[in-house]
């Protein structure tokens, strides 16, 4: 049973998808050049309600807001200056697994997350090389390890009412006091014996924490929950597949497409009881709009991965959910790919924006999703107003507006004991989990996408509790082009790239965007880059230990200094490339950059040397060295 969760592990972190590449290539070897002016002001015109407004210099949350634009308003580090980066200090835990995870500042305090075991530690920036205040060690099952599928990773914790919460690996979701480290509830949300793990971030808004499963290719069917900030207590849960009761739909659900109307299609779009194994887990990221007071989410891959196994459209499984935060009650549902054959998840990001498009300004979410679709979707009804591949894909041969479906290209349709060779993309997608950025400055988003396809064989599989329910071989390579990724700027009101950078490695990190017209991002293969967001110049860029997986972020140390912080970290779905010539080796490193790397951590005489320190008032003369 270990060597099936190995063996799963290894094929679900093997691949990556395919990107167009658009209207500017950059090169990613062209040495860092000084700044050029390209214009100013919002491209699109689209804005972003930034709450809860947390302080300027802090990052309590992975995506910063509810709107999940991980924008920061901080410039002291802008397109002028950005070349002038330095690594300022550096922190190791010890963990060599995927990093996924962005540190959190509170105040004087920095927060980690480590992959399992999910060791927490708090530093102190307020002095000189961050020490450790307080380590804070889980103890999850080891049981976990043999049942996550793609690496032991952890994709970072929320802060909220003076306490850290995130997920363990073995199902279990804790809350530790921020000051002192101490655990203050730890809630148990599945079996770890079933296959099911927790990898996601939790999401808080008010007095809730919602957190969600992984496990989709273990045939856990998936869930949201939410849970009392101050106890852990289960507020409400609802489920991806199965009768409307357990999917909390109700009669105030409208979805705005018609064949996504109708009673437990959560149960009819299957075969006999097949829902209960449907997977359709939620382990990617939520968002949440005030106005609405809707949170917004997708869902993972049908189960098993084998489609002739399971005819219909398996609602509502690579579908995004649109909630309502109190109750949980579905509000609208849209399902990105309707009888997923290729294991495209739906759970990447969903960014809300206010967004000026065919001479109206429309609510909306922008998705970019694993099938190497860009969505602009009306947060309000669902109705998809723009979708436009922004990666190389041939499974597709066109999208249908009126009806908000994609057209399957027949070809591309797996079948069981048959190698079908070069699936654009594969199981990874156009872009995986890595979250995009998004600049009010500019009116543009910024995503770390794929260039790659697929070979895949399928055969027949059964379900077994705590066993892989997959039945999907692959190996994956670059598509057109020979490079394995990109970094792009992308119009969401156009469905059109503003720029790109191709990559030799597969950009894997999240993005973040500034005032200071910069957007950060890192690649596979270990480069830390800073860009202009305008123009997609590269301004900056920095090799790091170990590849790039994570979430970079910025923060105002207690001096007063604006921060970079990103993990390295290679694991997760990267390693698809690790036969790569290039690929870096494993490695923990948490790295922190400032203007010209000045920090409190750095200077002379930071401890007493002989050659530094004063003799003390009262001290005995030197002997003279006569005997």
């Amino acid at each position: 049973m270990a060597k099936q969760a190995i063996a799963l592990g290894l094929w679900l972190v093997l691949s990556a998808a395919a990107p167009a590449i658009a209207q500017r290539e950059t090169s990613p070897a062209t040495a860092p050049q000084p700044p050029t002016q390209s214009g100013s002001g919002s491209i699109t015109g689209a804005e972003a309600n930034l709450a809860p407004s947390d302080p300027p210099g802090e990052w309590h949350s992975q995506a910063r807001d509810y709107a999940n634009t991980r924008y920061s308003s901080l410039d002291q580090i802008n397109a002028g200056n950005v070349s002038q980066l330095r690594m300022a200090w550096s922190f190791s835990d010890g963990i060599n697994a995927g990093h996924e995870g962005a540190p959190l500042v509170v105040g004087d305090t920095m927060y980690l997350v480590a992959p399992f075991p999910n060791t927490a530690y708090a530093l102190d920036l307020s002095k000189p090389g961050a020490p450790i205040k307080w380590t804070y060690h889980p103890n999850p099952s080891p049981m976990a390890i043999g049942k996550a599928c793609c690496d032991i990773v952890n994709r970072g914790a929320a802060y909220a009412n003076g306490k850290l919460i995130y997920n363990l690996l073995d199902d279990h979701t804790v809350a530790v006091d921020a000051k002192t480290g101490k655990e203050v509830w730890r809630i148990k949300m599945g079996n770890v014996e079933d296959g099911q793990t927790m990898t996601m971030a939790p999401f808080v808004v008010g007095n809730k924490v919602l957190v969600g499963n992984s496990g989709g290719e273990m045939g856990k069917i998936g869930w949201i929950a939410a849970l009392d900030v101050d106890t852990g207590k289960e507020l409400w849960r609802a489920y991806s597949t199965g009768p409307d009761s357990i999917v909390k739909i109700g009669s105030d659900f409208k979805p705005f497409y018609s064949w996504m109307k109708g009673k437990d299609l959560g149960v009819s779009s299957w075969p006999p009881d097949m829902w209960k194994h449907g997977a359709g887990a939620v382990w990617g990221w939520i968002s949440y709009d005030p106005q609405l007071n809707l949170i917004y989410y997708g869902t993972s891959n049908p189960g098993p991965r084998v489609p002739t196994q399971r005819p219909g459209d398996n609602l509502w499984t690579s579908a995004i959910f649109a909630r309502d935060l109190d109750t949980g009650a579905a509000k609208w549902a849209y399902q990105f790919t309707p009888h997923d054959q290729w294991d495209y998840d739906g759970v990447n990001e969903n960014v809300l924006i206010d967004l000026p498009i065919n001479g109206r300004t429309r609510k909306v979410l922008v998705h970019f999703d694993r099938n190497a679709y860009a969505y602009t979707i009306d947060r309000t009804t669902g109705e998809v107003l723009v979708a436009a591949p922004f990666a190389y894909q041939n499974w597709s041969t066109g999208f249908d507006l009126a009806t908000g479906r994609p057209t399957v290209n027949p070809a591309m349709q797996p079948k069981p004991g048959v190698k079908l060779a070069n699936v654009c993309p594969p199981d990874i997608g156009g872009k995986d989990w890595q979250p995009s950025a998004f600049s009010p400055r500019t009116g543009l988003l910024y995503a770390g996408i794929f260039n790659i396809c697929m070979d895949v064989t399928d055969h027949p599989v059964s379900f077994i509790a705590g066993t892989p329910y997959d039945g999907m071989e692959m190996t994956r390579h670059p598509a057109p082009g020979g490079n394995w990724g990109e970094f792009m700027a992308w119009n969401p009101a156009t469905g059109k790239k503003a720029w790109s950078i191709r990559e030799k490695f597969m950009t894997m990190s999240g993005a973040m965007a500034t005032a200071g017209d910069v957007v950060f991002y890192g690649t596979a293969d270990g480069w830390f880059r800073a860009v202009n967001a305008r123009s997609g110049q590269v301004l900056w860029s920095q090799r790091l230990s170990s590849g790039v997986i994570s979430q970079p972020m910025t923060y105002l140390g207690p001096d007063g200094r604006q921060y970079v912080a990103v993990y390295t970290g290679i694991g997760g779905a990267a390693m698809v490339s690790s036969k790569m010539a290039g690929f870096p080796a494993r490695g923990n490193t948490l790295y922190v950059f400032s203007i010209n790397g000045e920090s409190p951590s750095s200077g002379p005489a930071m401890i007493p040397t002989e050659g530094t320190a004063q003799p003390a008032a009262n001290s005995p003369e030197k002997p003279s060295g006569k005997r």
